[in-house]
Formats: C-alpha cells, sequence, structure tokens
C-alpha cells in the first residue's frame, strides 16, 4: 500500500493507524500549496480534489477520506481491536464519532486555514470549536473515546486537536482532552508517524 500524505494535515489520522495495524506500506509527500508530489507529479491525477490522504491498495485502487480509509485498514487486523467488528452497535458509534470529528471539527478548522476566511468567519470557527471540544471532553470516560481500547477514532482527533497550536487555539482550556492528547502522542506508533512526517 502507499499513502499520500502531507506533514500535519490529516492524513496523520491514516499515518498512525497504518503503523498502529504494523501493515507495510509506503509513503508519498504531497505539497498541498502546489499541488504537486515529491516526485513532481501533478497529484490531480492521483485524487482530482487535491487533498490528502489517499491511499493506494495492493491491487493498485485508490481509497480516498480519512474515516473510510482508517476503517479498512482496521478491518484489515480485526485482531488489534482498532474498531469493533462490523454491524455492530459499537462499530456505528464509531461511526458516528468519526462523522462528528469530521464534520463538527475537522471543517471548523478548515476555516482557520483558510487564507480567504474573514475574522468574523474565523471567530464564528473558534466559537464552534470551543463548544464541540466542550462536548468531546464531557464524553471523555476512560483513557481512549471508547474506555480502554485505542481506536482509529483517537488517531483521528488526535489529529485535529495537534492542529490548536496552529491556530491559536490552547487545548489547555480543556485539561482532560489536553492530558488525552499528551497520553497519544507517547504512543509508539503516534512517535514513528510524528518522526516520519518531520512534526518531532
Amino acid at each position: 500500500m502507499k499513502l499520500y500524505y502531507a506533514p500535519a494535515a490529516c492524513s496523520l489520522s491514516p499515518h498512525i493507524v497504518l503503523r498502529e495495524a504494523g501493515l507495510a506500506f509506503d509513503m508519498t509527500r504531497v505539497d498541498l500549496a502546489t499541488g504537486k508530489t515529491e516526485t513532481g507529479a501533478d497529484f490531480a491525477t492521483v485524487n482530482p480534489n487535491g487533498y490528502v490522504p489517499v491511499l493506494v491498495l495492493d491491487d493498485g485502487s485508490l481509497l480516498m477520506e480519512g474515516p473510510a480509509i482508517v476503517q479498512y485498514l482496521a478491518d484489515r487486523v480485526p485482531e488489534k481491536k482498532l474498531a469493533p467488528p462490523n454491524g455492530t452497535l459499537e462499530r456505528y458509534r464509531l461511526q458516528a464519532m468519526l462523522n462528528f470529528i469530521a464534520t463538527e471539527l475537522h471543517k471548523a478548522f478548515g476555516a482557520l486555514f483558510n487564507p480567504a476566511a474573514g475574522d468574523d468567519w474565523k471567530k464564528a470557527a473558534r466559537t464552534q470549536i470551543g463548544a464541540r471540544l466542550a462536548s468531546v471532553q464531557d464524553q471523555l470516560k476512560g483513557p481512549f473515546l471508547f474506555g480502554d481500547q485505542f481506536s482509529v477514532a483517537d488517531a483521528y482527533l488526535f489529529t485535529v486537536l495537534s492542529w490548536g497550536k496552529y491556530c491559536d487555539i490552547d487545548i489547555a482550556q480543556w485539561p482532560k482532552l489536553a492530558e488525552y492528547t499528551g497520553r497519544i502522542a507517547q504512543r509508539p506508533a503516534v512517535q514513528a508517524a510524528l518522526k516520519a512526517e518531520g512534526l518531532l
């Protein structure tokens, strides 16, 4: 498999999951500003939408969208318990959390990275992020989102929370989330992914 990624982007989530899963993979870095891969190729020929992550499967087919990719990877190694079994209520709860992170947090942070976003838009995004992070903190009952078991949702939430330092949002405002982020950051797979992306 091959992962197209950009450092610190949402592709960090499947990158972490690949390492947690212990699956063999290669990486190709994408410059999102220029739309070129590290080899100089036009990334639009891989993903016409122009964003990461993209996972190239062993048969050459492509899988896009982080929440889909991480579930695919989890299902490759069910013994790792990175996602509950398909068809269970627990799996649907995982999917609900992935959807919440994608639509309520990831997209709101996106406004803060958009140079065309005005101050009012960014203020509204910060307000939304604050409310949503407070909600996530209230739901956090154990070391991970679903208790004692690290899941693909933790990889995604960790990735999005890491953007606080780039957007002047101090995660320490939510002490349980700050502690959670520190705990996730110490996982060997997370450390390896951060190092590989030049983020340590």
